[in-house]
């Protein structure tokens, strides 16, 4: 007489799967409303936080499952490995975050001139939600940037300010930054003295001596209730720039200087959500400057 061995089936392992799929149904939804929808930063996280608990908990069923498996070989192997394939998507991004968030200092802006950060034009303004943040930057924020970033530093090109305006604007646009407001973008426009003189403007070689302009005085340039980290000569640009895949925003602001027979680069990131960027702050600053400097090839200096 044969007899029939009936396994048993793993509920836990089940129920893992099912789990699983869907905690990674609920991120991959907040992330592409994210994204490309209306979901605000704010319910984003807390739906992923949602799908990394829910994936953690399958993932513990799964190993039951295992264990199952292993000591009476129930039903449920195929099952359990599933829900772990399930749950790599939105455990892996929770560990990223939580990584990067206890290794980056707590700081939400950061700029290449933690002393006196470019002002901006437009003070950016959106509901924090949950993810509360202080309003002010505080001198502590800059050390901790300093510390964390040393290399973060502005860029001077031998160049004249029209020309170095001229790379921003293009690397901007590579880089997916829109630009939404700018200020002092005259200054990039060549100077009269620079003109080249027509020959119907020069005085005529035989004219009268005795009719020799009178030189007046230099005009006062009234500056206005202009902050002390501005300059009438600075070009300012402001813009919005998002992260690749999961569109996490920022506002970006660069600073153009005109210094002495040099152009001087500055730029400060912010998040627009929360008080922690992750360091996606600094990383994006330092891609852009590499760009900068490769745009503008042949006059940089220090």
């Amino acid at each position: 007489m044969m007899i029939k061995y009936e396994r048993p089936i793993s509920l836990a392992a089940r129920w893992a799967r099912r789990i699983a799929r869907l905690a990674f149904g609920l991120f991959v939804a907040a992330l592409l409303a994210h994204r490309f929808g209306p979901l605000a930063t704010p319910n984003f996280v807390a739906l992923s936080a949602l799908s990394a608990g829910l994936a953690a908990l399958a993932v513990v069923l799964a190993i039951i499952g295992f264990v199952r498996l292993w000591q009476v070989a129930a039903v449920g192997g195929g099952a359990s490995f599933a829900a772990l394939v399930y749950a790599v998507v939105p455990l892996g991004t929770a560990g990223y975050a939580l990584s990067e968030y206890f290794s980056k200092p707590a700081i939400y802006d950061v700029s290449t001139d933690p002393v006196t950060p470019p002002p901006w034009i437009k003070p950016p303004n959106a509901p924090q939600g949950w993810l509360k943040r202080s309003a002010e930057v505080t001198p502590a924020d800059r050390e901790a940037q300093v510390l964390a970033y040393p290399a973060l530093t502005g860029r001077r090109y031998e160049g004249a300010l029209d020309r170095v305006f001229q790379g921003v604007k293009t690397v901007a646009e590579q880089n997916g930054i829109t630009i939404v407001a700018q200020e002092g973008v005259e200054n990039a426009e060549a100077d009269l003295e620079d003109m080249a003189v027509k020959p119907a403007d020069a005085a005529p070689a035989d004219s009268d001596p005795d009719d020799v302009p009178i030189p007046l005085s230099r005009p006062e340039i009234v500056t206005g209730e202009m902050p002390p980290d501005r300059r009438s000569s600075d070009i300012l640009l402001q813009g919005e720039w998002r992260t690749l895949i999961i569109g996490l925003r920022f506002d970006v602001l660069i600073r153009l200087r005109e210094e002495a027979e040099t152009t001087f680069v500055d730029m400060r990131v912010a998040s627009r959500y929360g008080g922690h960027d992750l360091g996606l702050g600094a990383a994006f600053a330092d891609q852009f400057l590499h760009a900068l400097d490769a745009e503008l090839l042949g006059i940089a200096g220090d």
